[in-house]
């Protein structure tokens, strides 16, 4: 019996399978992974490994998260049609991206130009209409549309994100890594409708620290 070939399929196939196994078992979110081409958002250099289930590196120091990580978070987030979502850092604009055909709309904060315009010509490349950029600085979040139904972040904030987590809607929820530390702990913000909130443990995740201001590039 001969083995089935190593296509672009194929290893597609594997990473959702891989996904299903470790949890991420919402088929929106499945699908949303399954059509978003993460080979568009990768650099030439680990193009022929797009679709294993691990982070990869990216211009300014930054990555793209590994799927596992995305499709939890994402699932994490309960989200709906209708939701308006604010995303903190944007990056390759992969997550970006896969939020973008679960909500209706996103808007999508990052503190690097380079990284910034290269994702949006990447949201054009896809056609996505419903994606709202900014160039600024993530952890002040985006008080001018605030509140929000969702708030994801793609960074390690060092403590509870007070200023993202004003920016809510009373029975919002809001998923970020916290810690200062390599290691940090994935939590899941929901709130009671009251001014308060149930955290949740999701597990320890390895983020780029969420850093103050906008970067200067050369």
């Amino acid at each position: 019996m001969s083995e089935e070939p190593d296509t672009p399929r194929t290893r597609m196939a594997r990473l959702m399978l891989a996904l299903r196994s470790q949890g991420v078992t919402d088929p929106r979110v499945l699908a949303a992974i399954e059509k978003t081409p993460r080979e568009l958002f990768t650099p030439d250099l680990f193009k022929d490994r797009s679709w294993e289930d691990s982070a990869l590196p990216i211009a300014c120091g930054q990555t793209i998260s590994q799927p596992f990580i995305v499709g939890l978070m994402t699932q994490a987030l309960t989200l709906e049609p209708r939701a308006r979502v604010l995303e903190i850092g944007t990056g390759s604009g992969y997550q970006t991206a896969i939020l973008s055909r679960l909500a209706r709309l996103v808007y999508t904060v990052e503190r690097y130009r380079t990284l910034l315009r290269e994702a949006e010509d990447r949201f054009k490349t896809l056609g996505l209409t419903n994606v709202v950029t900014k160039f600024g600085d993530g952890g002040e979040g985006w008080a001018e549309q605030a509140p929000f139904d969702r708030i994801l972040v793609t960074a390690a904030a060092p403590e509870e994100p007070k200023t993202l987590l004003e920016q809510l809607k009373p029975n919002g929820v809001l998923v970020a890594p916290i810690g200062k530390g390599p290691v940090q702990s994935l939590r899941r913000y929901a709130g009671d409708g009251q001014g308060g909130f149930k955290v949740e443990l999701l597990g320890d995740v390895r983020f780029v620290p969420l850093l103050d201001g906008v970067a200067r590039e050369l």
